[in-house]
């Protein structure tokens, strides 16, 4: 398709170039002419005989608007659509930090998706994954970001109406740098630098020019969340007791004169005074009590960001909301894309504490707002696999109530994936029978030990096996039709084919060596683990082929020693159970030890199939360092 464009398009020209391979249209005189306007308000396009009129105020805005504009021409000859921004910062945030860090060309391609969704604003959250000159340890073998790579992503962001904020930590969450000798002389505790100290804001100077110095925002995102020791380490050897709330605070006014130095604008995640105002330590303590001197000497223009994922009804946010109100600090919202609690994304989550948070904040006047990405403990979901959770923050973006429809039909224009596909993928966790809403029993099921088996308690008697038989073919069927996606899809059915089969091979080894069923044990030893070690093995290649297409290789040996770990136990099962089998032994003592639930967030009370993400927990009851 020809399309010639004019009107106030020569910041547009570079991004209009971008999209003709995207929306397959070839810019010159021809079939459809648009034209562009802008100015302050609303987004417009209009459309009638081959004519088309975009008007935005951001760029990114126009971006979104022709998206629009082909998506309906392909439905219909004439139509008008009128849309009112809800936010003026509307984002994502993706972690970097949890090894997985993203190649240059990942990061490109989400910001296309986000243009188009007309997403304004990402943060890469980086503890440590940025270069710093003269800290050769900081980021060292992590696979951190060159100076010339953020700068690559800024500009091609720039180009497309994204601003790129620098999201780093400036207090606690800094155990991959404490870990090195170089940090011996300010570290207080084994996560959280030392406050008070002059080498340390030598150092955070350093990180912070680093951090920003690639970036055309003067935004600044500082971090200081979960620092729960504060004062307690180093700090109270050297300084004796001191109020908490006191030592946060003239931590912050020391490091916002080095941001005042560069000229950013900070913001910090607000957890830490409401965890200290509460008796529990709790973040969500509606009777947390912050003393109103420490409110009143929080430095001026820091922004405080709210972080939750967790509620699932409107006035719970409301009422936190209000909280962080009377800071009387700009008051940020940061909500979750669920990439964080497994191997598979969890949308139902996603979308009931989404649905909930940005009402809110549509009602209570929140300006900023984005979702977090996280990847903790391993990255196991790929950042891909949350497309979806994507749009759902663009389409609140636009429109005072969802249209799920809209939303749904705007996913597959903007992405190529299919709506009821993506949000499938959580169907992996949602064991028919169990309702508990952060559930990842595919994690677990999948690292667990086919000897010791910590959580086969939780799957006595329940079909599981049978529910991941029909995925199986489900998503082989989805992976084959994924197209462009196919490597996010490839991994949850190459997953459920060894859920499939060893969801319960420990309970049925089990079960057979109680009643000394040699038959079945050689069945099981023989046939059945080496199948599943042929499976786990495919499942690997899958989760690595998509690893390397997303991110840098550093951190996939993580995931590569876990994948090995549990082949060489499937190896060890065999072995063994050969050796009883031949008489070689007479017990084998993994296997006289009686099951018991995990008790472990409150799974030990109950049968349900409930949630652990640590992997050194789900592996073995003993320590793995």
């Amino acid at each position: 398709m020809k399309v010639w464009f004019d009107g106030d398009i020569e910041s547009l020209k570079r991004g209009i170039e971008v999209f003709s391979e995207e929306l397959m249209y070839q810019i010159s005189p021809g079939e459809i002419s648009v034209h562009v306007e802008h100015r302050p308000g609303n987004i417009e396009v209009i459309f009638e005989k081959g004519k088309g009129i975009i008007r935005y105020q951001e760029k990114v805005h126009f971006f979104r608007a022709l998206g629009l504009l082909f998506q309906e021409m392909k439905k219909r000859q004439s139509f008008s659509i009128i849309e009112e921004p809800q936010f003026d910062m509307n984002g994502i945030m993706v972690d970097v930090s949890r090894n997985a860090v993203l190649r240059v060309d990942s990061i490109k391609t989400i910001l296309k998706k986000m243009a188009i969704m007309g997403l304004n604003m990402l943060m890469l959250y980086t503890e440590d994954t940025y270069a710093v000159p003269n800290w050769p340890y900081f980021g060292y073998m992590r696979g951190r970001y060159s100076y010339e790579e953020l700068k690559e992503c800024d500009d091609y962001a720039d180009m497309l109406g994204i601003e790129i904020i620098p999201c780093i930590q400036t207090l606690g969450h800094l155990e991959q740098v404490i870990k090195w000798d170089f940090t011996n002389g300010f570290m207080d505790t084994s996560d959280i630098i030392l406050a008070g100290c002059d080498k340390t804001y030598e150092f955070i100077e350093d990180i912070i020019k680093a951090a920003s110095a690639p970036f055309r925002s003067k935004k600044i995102h500082l971090g200081m969340d979960e620092a729960h020791n504060i004062g307690l380490g180093r700090y109270l050897d050297i300084n004796g007791y001191s109020r908490r709330f006191d030592i946060m605070n003239n931590h912050l006014a020391k490091v916002k004169k080095i941001t005042d130095k560069y000229g950013l604008e900070p913001m910090i995640w607000s957890d830490m005074y409401f965890r200290l105002g509460s008796k529990t330590g709790d973040y969500y303590d509606v009777d947390a009590a912050v003393p109103e001197d420490i409110v009143n000497s929080i430095p001026e223009n820091v922004g405080l960001v709210y972080w939750d994922y967790y509620h699932n009804k409107e006035d719970e946010y409301r009422t936190y909301i209000s909280k962080h109100k009377n800071f009387n600090r700009e008051v940020i919202f940061a909500g979750g894309v669920w990439t964080w609690n497994g191997i598979i994304i969890n949308y139902g989550k996603t979308f009931t504490t989404t649905n909930a948070a940005l009402s809110a904040c549509k009602k209570e006047g929140i300006k900023k707002v984005f979702a977090t990405m996280w990847g903790d403990n391993g990255a196991e979901t790929n950042v891909f696999s949350g497309l979806l959770g994507m749009q759902l923050f663009a389409e609140h973006g636009y429109s005072k109530e969802l249209d799920e429809d809209k939303l749904k039909s705007r996913f597959e224009f903007c992405t190529g994936g299919k709506y009821d596909t993506f949000l499938g993928l959580s169907s992996l966790d949602r064991i028919p029978g169990e309702d508990y809403d952060i559930a990842n029993p595919s994690k677990y099921l999948l690292w667990q030990d086919v000897l010791i088996g910590l959580f086969d308690k939780h799957v006595e008697g329940k079909p599981i096996g049978e529910y991941y038989a029909k995925l199986e073919a489900k998503f082989k069927k989805l992976a084959d039709e994924a197209g462009q996606w196919r490597f996010v899809f490839d991994v949850p059915y190459k997953l459920c084919r060894v859920l499939s089969l060893k969801c319960d091979i420990g309970l049925e080894i089990k079960k057979r060596y109680d009643s000394r069923d040699m038959n079945a044990l050689k069945v099981l030893a023989r046939d059945k683990l080496k199948e599943l070690h042929k499976r786990i093995n495919d499942l690997r290649i899958a989760h690595r082929n998509q690893w390397l297409k997303t991110y840098k290789p550093f951190g996939w040996e993580i995931l590569d020693i876990r994948y090995g770990g549990l082949l060489s136990r499937v190896e060890t099962a065999s072995e063994r159970l050969e050796d009883f089998i031949s008489g070689k032994i007479d017990v084998i003592e993994e296997l006289e030890e009686e099951r018991l639930y995990f008790d472990f967030w409150g799974m030990g009370n109950s049968s349900q199939l409930k949630s652990c993400n640590i992997y050194s927990r789900i592996i073995s009851a003993c320590p793995i360092g």
